[in-house]
Order: structure tokens, then C-alpha cells, then sequence
């Protein structure tokens, strides 16, 4: 069982929709998954409607008239989909353990009777360095830190980052993490700069997949819904599944509820309901092309790199595979940004330059 926290000590960037969103996405494809609501706040267990009095509490504490195993707190959420629910009373768990020994162990020890249960176990951590996050991150392998594109947001990175340090080097837990930019916003040129800057900090400790701001997200959480059953086809839950196939493009283990070759259908069913669009740029003399946009967070990498005809007119080309709605987009032509000159359809953007506009239709 890959056991993955989800934190960040500053709160509203996103990380409980990832830790729910993320759970559900990969639920979706077959993976066994479990949701620890590891927040007093217990913003997961009121986002997904549920409501129980034996909780997380119960089996961290020691003094609790309800003491439970993690095994019997479990609630269904969906298929595949777990979660250990949580409630105010967690805060309550810091004073509770500061004179028991390795306090910080707690939630392993807790979990270690689920490891053949579950592919993933995800921990929605509190906003803040408690002990806690220090049980969470003691108890993963791996953590995800979601970051909003705002001002302060590579400073707070940097505080857990301090303490995933420091608990590898007093406990000798190693521990990975990596950074995803969540609530992102493409009409702001001030997102832009942030995610330059986060982009300058952290290089390869960076997720891909971006989380875009999208309305279904919100309408999701107040129907007590992850996004892929309130809307699998809108940017939130494309964003989402995206973020589940690259966390899992390097996993060896098979889904423990579809096998092998049975993700690749789940995959082939849902091809249908996108439009393969090809675009092509004519540039002789370009050493490389590669096209941006909304579709892929306008994002250069190697998958939105353009491939060159071999006839010798310089012709560049690439099929994406895109959902019903409008995007912008430009080509980078040896690193300069440029328009489409084929498509006559543009639209200003926030930095004052113009962007192609798509229109994509599925009949």
C-alpha cells in the first residue's frame, strides 16, 4: 500500500479537494483506495456527506470510551473508495499524547493492519505542523504539496519541507514529496509569475498536472460529491485523472479491482467522448515547435511537442485529444510565442497579446 500525505501548513490551497478528488480519480481507474480525515476540522468527512461517531479520534486515542481499530471506523464512499471519517475531538489528540512515547508513531502503527487492503492510503493532513502532520508524514512513503498560485505560497512550501527534512533525519524515514500547483487561473498574468517562480524553486519536485479553478469543483464538494460523479467530463475532474495517471505512470502494481488490461478499457470507453484535433505550423528553419494552451496548462514538455514532416517543407504537426469546450493556444517556435497564422479565430488575453481560439464540438 502506497501511503501518500497531503499537506501544507497554510490553509485554502487546495488540499482537501486534492486528497478527495485524487482518491476518487483513482478509485475510478481500480485502484483500492482509503482516505484518512486526518484534519479536527474534518473538512473531508463534511465534504462527502458522512457522519459518524466513531472516528479517527477513537483510534489514535488512548483514553477514548469508543477505542477502535482503523478497520472498523472505515466508511464506504464509493467504489473502491473508503474513508476514515473525522470530528472536532482529534484536536484534542496533541495534549492528550505529549508524554506517551513515540506519540509520532501513532497513525502508522494504526494502518499497518490495512497494508493488504488497499492500493493507497492518502492522509488529508491539518493546516498546520502539529503533531498531527508528523503522525501523517511519518506514516507515508511519499507527500503531496499542493500550493495555490498566489504570493506567499513557495515560503509555506518551504516550512514542510523543513519538516519532512527533519523527520527523515531524526527518525530515519525517508520520505518523497512533490509539489502540485493547485486553484491555477490562466486569465491572471500574476499566476503566470507565481508558477514561474514555483517553477524556479522546486524544478523536478513538480507535478505536470496542474489544478485549474473550475466551478464543477465547488458545486462538487456542496453536493458531498468528489468531481468525477458530480462531473467526469469538466476540467476539474480531467485535471484530477490526469494528476491519478501521472502518480501512478511509474507504479508497477495493477489495479487490485481491475486487472491487467482492464484499465486500458476504462480508458478505450472514455475515448469517444473526446475529438482528436490536429494542428499544424509551417517552420522551415524552427528547431523545435511545440503548441500551449489550456489544454495542457500551457505547458511545454514532451508531450505537447510538435513532430516535423519528413518531405522537407517544414511542416509541424500533433493530434490532441480534447473534451467539447473553447481553448486558447499558441505555438513556441525556437522559444518565441506565436499564433496560429492558419486560424483566423483569436481572442485578447490578460498579458495584452492575442491568443487562437478553438472551438471544439463532439457529435
Amino acid at each position: 500500500m502506497r501511503v501518500i500525505a497531503i499537506a501544507n501548513q497554510k490553509g485554502g490551497c487546495g488540499k482537501t479537494t486534492s486528497a478527495v478528488n485524487l482518491s476518487a480519480a483513482l478509485a475510478f481507474f481500480g485502484y483500492k483506495v482509503l482516505l484518512v480525515d486526518l484534519d479536527p476540522q474534518a473538512h473531508a468527512t463534511l465534504g462527502l456527506n458522512i457522519s459518524r461517531d466513531i472516528t479517527i479520534y477513537d483510534v489514535l486515542s488512548k483514553i477514548s470510551k469508543y477505542k477502535a481499530s482503523l478497520k472498523q471506523i472505515v466508511v464506504p464512499v464509493a467504489a473502491n473508495f473508503d474513508l476514515a471519517p473525522s470530528n472536532i475531538l482529534l484536536s484534542t489528540i496533541e495534549q492528550e499524547l505529549s508524554d506517551e512515547i513515540s506519540r509520532e508513531a501513532r497513525l502508522m502503527d494504526a494502518l499497518s493492519e490495512l497494508d493488504s487492503d488497499y492500493d493507497f492510503c492518502f492522509i488529508d493532513c491539518p493546516p498546520n505542523l502539529g503533531l498531527l502532520t508528523i503522525n501523517a508524514i511519518r506514516a507515508a512513503s511519499e507527500v503531496i504539496v499542493p500550493v495555490e498560485a498566489s504570493r506567499f505560497a513557495v515560503e509555506g512550501v518551504k516550512k514542510i519541507i523543513e519538516i519532512i527534512d527533519l523527520i527523515k533525519e531524526r527518525l530515519a524515514h525517508p520520505v518523497k514529496y512533490k509539489v502540485l500547483v493547485t486553484m491555477f487561473d490562466s486569465r491572471l498574468r500574476h499566476s503566470f509569475g507565481v508558477l514561474d517562480s514555483i517553477n524556479d524553486v522546486f524544478k523536478n519536485k513538480l507535478f505536470e498536472t496542474m489544478i485549474h479553478l473550475n466551478v464543477k469543483l465547488k458545486e462538487a464538494q456542496s453536493k458531498g460529491l468528489p468531481v468525477i460523479s458530480h462531473d467526469k467530463y469538466s476540467r476539474g475532474a480531467k485535471d484530477y485523472l490526469n494528476l491519478a495517471r501521472e502518480v501512478t505512470k511509474d507504479d508497477k502494481q495493477k489495479p487490485t479491482v481491475i486487472k491487467e488490461g482492464a484499465l486500458e478499457a476504462v480508458m478505450r470507453a472514455e475515448l469517444p467522448k473526446f475529438k482528436e484535433v490536429a494542428f499544424g505550423f509551417l517552420a522551415p528553419y524552427a528547431k523545435d515547435v511545440y503548441i500551449v494552451g489550456d489544454f495542457n496548462s500551457w505547458t511545454k514538455s514532451n508531450e505537447s511537442r510538435m513532430d516535423r514532416d519528413n518531405n522537407g517543407r517544414g511542416m509541424w504537426s500533433i493530434n490532441l485529444p480534447l473534451l467539447t469546450g473553447s481553448y486558447r493556444y499558441k505555438f513556441i517556435v525556437d522559444d518565441a510565442w506565436v499564433e496560429d497564422p492558419a486560424n483566423p479565430t483569436k481572442e485578447k488575453n490578460p498579458f495584452g497579446g492575442i491568443d487562437s481560439l478553438i472551438n471544439v464540438e463532439i457529435g
